[in-house]
């Protein structure tokens, strides 16, 4: 059975979809069967990882509105042991079309289960607010990982995420656990950053990521090619700091 992770954070860009493509190619690379879900109307995931956006016609928004299946959904090997269920623009209008369906939390969870156990790592990259389609991903995920920039609100968004994260799991998802925090865009020349890091650290304890990505260049510059950090520039910085991470996901499960 695959393990599920929901990559969540409510404030908007703090690394969740550089997160998403690159742990998830970085999983693949290792060896493993991945399949990453795109459930951000923005669709970042989707065309961080070479697909066209735009020119799909089977999305995560027809998945959830009950006009396809999963399996009509998917695109296969975008990567060698990488699927993607992609995005586009058009599901940012799935939050209305949800409005009076019964158990609407659970369509995500639903069709996931038909193909989890194809994979050894579901990944879910959730749209920057805690909305129906964030909910949709904590109810399907086993654990949530929450990226989080090294600057000075950091910790104010991390305690609402926390929240939500427990009441999902009072009321929807009894299993559901904090996979962890893991830092990005993380400058060794600032003492912010570092304060940050001890803050969450002391805060959270046994929660947080040893691997800390770094603010780096190529990391950036890698989705304006359609592709992850381990296809644009293998040896950088950004692509070992996310090898780490992977590698300790891994361990993790284990």
């Amino acid at each position: 059975m695959g393990r599920i992770i929901a990559i969540a954070n409510q404030k908007g860009g703090v690394g969740k979809t550089t997160t998403a493509i690159n742990l998830s190619a970085c999983l693949a690379e290792a060896g493993k069967r991945v399949l990453t879900v795109d459930l951000d109307p923005q669709g970042n995931t989707t065309s961080g990882l070479g697909v066209n956006k735009n020119e799909q016609e089977k999305t995560t928004y027809e998945l959830l509105i009950g006009q396809s299946s999963v399996e009509e959904c998917l695109l296969k090997e975008v990567l060698p042991g990488l699927d993607i269920l992609p995005s586009n623009i058009e599901l940012s209008g799935a939050e209305i079309e949800l409005i009076g369906i019964e158990g609407k939390e659970f369509i995500l969870k639903e069709e996931i289960d038909k193909i989890r156990s194809n994979y050894d790592f579901v990944l879910i990259d959730c749209p920057p607010s805690l909305n129906m389609l964030t909910v949709n991903a904590m109810t399907t995920a086993d654990t949530v990982l929450v990226p989080i920039q090294c600057e000075y609100y950091a910790l104010e968004g991390l305690s609402q995420l926390i929240h939500t994260i427990n009441l999902v799991k009072q009321r929807l998802n009894p299993s559901l656990e904090l996979e962890g925090v893991v830092f990005t865009m993380y400058d060794s020349r600032t003492n912010l950053s570092l304060q940050v890091v001890e803050n969450v650290k002391n805060n959270l304890n046994n929660a947080v990521y040893k691997t800390i990505i770094p603010r780096n260049v190529r990391l950036a510059e890698a989705p304006s090619h359609g592709k992850p950090i381990t296809l644009y520039n293998p040896r950088s910085v950004g692509a070992e700091s996310y090898r780490l991470l992977a590698k300790e996901v891994i361990q993790r499960g284990d």
